[in-house]
């Protein structure tokens, strides 16, 4: 599926943490052929169509930035990865994101087994008028990536520090679609060493899509 002109849908990576349970940095790590987490995240994206892709960095920085940037996406800096949590990540993106982009992509750095059919299923809600909001569910339960559409973005980056995109998505609960998907991928990432090993096991058993 190839994005109609009219939906200009972009994607935020947030690949700025510590990684501190994982002890070393989760994006950095090694996924399929030759590439790390994070170059497996941004090649399913551009699997999708999906234009312009920014990774935010915080935790080695410049390292990230290396595997990043070869592969034409932009790379932003958040200052406060280290205090910030997720929201002051995605506040980053935000401010950097194109003036006609109408909806982002919520992506974590740190869910590699990201699935491109997901992808394209939950923006083609956006795209067909199902929600504002579209979310990946399996068995009920909510996944990411997350698409939030432009008009509830100031709403994310008027939120506290102590608040999260959640506060504003179930605030606006009736403008949420749900994207039933048949894989658990959405709800799975790489906290830890244990985490890494069994997604990488999941991995082989994943239906190619």
């Amino acid at each position: 599926m190839k994005q109609p002109q009219m939906f200009k849908v972009a994607a935020v990576i947030l690949a700025a943490g510590m990684s501190s349970r994982m002890g070393q940095m989760k994006v950095l790590l090694p996924w399929g052929e030759n590439k790390t987490i994070l170059e497996h995240i941004i090649a399913q994206l551009n699997r999708a169509q999906v234009n312009p892709i920014i990774v935010v960095t915080g935790h080695l920085s410049v390292e990230v930035q290396e595997k990043a940037a070869p592969l034409g996406v932009n790379v932003v800096h958040n200052l406060d990865y280290k205090t910030g949590e997720m929201l002051s990540s995605l506040k980053v993106g935000l401010r950097d994101m194109p003036a006609h982009i109408e909806a982002v992509l919520v992506v974590l750095g740190d869910q590699p087994r990201i699935q491109t059919n997901t992808i394209y299923q939950v923006m083609q809600a956006f795209i067909e008028g199902r929600g504002e909001i579209v979310a990946p569910s399996f068995e009920r339960r909510r996944g990411h990536p997350i698409l939030i559409g432009r008009r509830f973005w100031q709403e994310i980056l008027d939120l506290p520090n102590d608040g999260a995109p959640r506060d504003v998505i179930n605030a606006h609960s009736d403008r949420v679609a749900y994207v039933e998907v048949d894989n658990d991928s959405i709800l799975r990432d790489v906290d830890t060493p244990a985490d890494y090993a069994e997604e990488r096991l999941r991995a082989l058993l994943d239906k190619p899509d």
